[in-house]
């Protein structure tokens, strides 16, 4: 008669202090949020310096520095087309410690051409806090040839059937997928020429070794000036104002080729609300600066300057479900 209340007071002082660590245990993370930062910051970037993900990294690091009061340090961290630094975001620590300066259009074009080989799933272990901003692309033509737009472009494809070559900086890069998306929605047959970098596939185009490629505004504005390239329409909603007489993409009459290199900061998808949100508001306190924007402006980027993360992470979704439907219309292949 007497055992029962005891084991009843022992189950009942078990529970009791099992409830206190785990408040106890949980009041850590509440506090280092509301403190962040309390150290350096690391920004990943998954590609060599002097790039364009690394410029913009750059100038977010620089304005977060200065705003959150701890510094952000860049680490570039290049090779598999930005897997190896994605991947080392991915699996770092979920504090706000390590981030990532992604290029969320090439991450999510190899998410489905290297599924294979990643060793991370861009949408479940990474967390988008912000999107940067996006680069427009271009479809630009060697002079030779006698279009001068890009429904011209079309008409003479159709009419010189396999006669037609484009070129592109890789396989996964968003330059291929717009002339794929081309191709596919016009039922084009024309063949691909895959360089090591947008440079040599430029300086084939102007030799006219090819016949078009879509490109950055920035890679290619200055051949246009020159007449060197002909422009034939903007992959963008509204016209680039670094080409403001080049018509958009529907203006031509292509309203769903739409195409860009889109930027945005990503973090270890178990990273505390509080800081994703910390972040996201600092990010874009900076982005409606204008000496940011025209910092940016300088490489084609158009700033985004207001995204909830949860926004930020349905964008990074749509990019990547849309790019795995034109790699499977397409047939891309990682190896071309």
């Amino acid at each position: 008669m007497i055992e029962e209340p005891v084991n009843q007071k022992r189950r009942k002082a078990v529970v009791t202090a099992l409830a206190v660590s785990t408040l106890v245990a949980a009041l850590p993370v509440t506090a280092a949020a509301g403190a962040y930062p309390e150290k350096p910051i690391t920004m990943v970037v998954p590609f060599p310096p002097g790039g364009a993900t690394d410029i913009i990294g750059r100038v977010i690091a620089a304005e977060l520095s200065a705003t959150l009061g701890k510094p952000v340090v860049i680490d570039n961290r290049s090779g598999a087309g930005g897997n190896i630094g994605a991947q080392a975001v991915a699996k770092a620590p979920p504090d706000g410690y390590t981030i990532l300066m992604g290029a969320m259009t090439s991450h999510s074009t190899i998410a489905t051409l290297e599924k294979d080989k990643v060793r991370y799933d861009l949408v479940k272990d990474l967390s988008a806090v912000a999107v940067i901003g996006s680069v427009p692309l271009v479809f630009v033509a060697t002079p030779s040839l006698p279009v001068k737009s890009l429904g011209e472009l079309v008409a003479y494809v159709k009419a010189n059937p396999g006669k037609v070559s484009f070129g592109s900086s890789g396989a996964g890069a968003p330059q291929r997928m717009a002339s794929e998306m081309l191709a596919t929605q016009n039922r084009l047959a024309i063949e691909h020429i895959p360089y090591r970098g947008s440079g040599p596939a430029i300086n084939d185009l102007v030799g006219g070794q090819i016949q078009f490629m879509a490109e950055t505004v920035p890679a290619v504005q200055q051949f246009i000036k020159a007449g060197k390239l002909t422009p034939l329409a903007v992959a963008a909603a509204t016209r680039d104002p670094n080409l403001p007489e080049v018509p958009t993409t529907a203006e031509a009459g292509f309203p769903s080729l739409l195409v860009s290199s889109t930027f945005g900061i990503l973090v270890p998808a178990a990273t505390p609300r509080e800081v994703v949100q910390k972040l996201n508001t600092e990010i874009y306190s900076a982005l409606r600066k204008p000496g940011v924007q025209a910092q940016l402006a300088q490489q084609g980027v158009i700033a985004q300057t207001a995204l909830t993360p949860d926004a930020a992470q349905d964008r990074l979704k749509a990019e990547v479900a849309k790019w795995a439907k034109v790699i499977a219309e397409a047939n891309i292949k990682p190896d071309e």
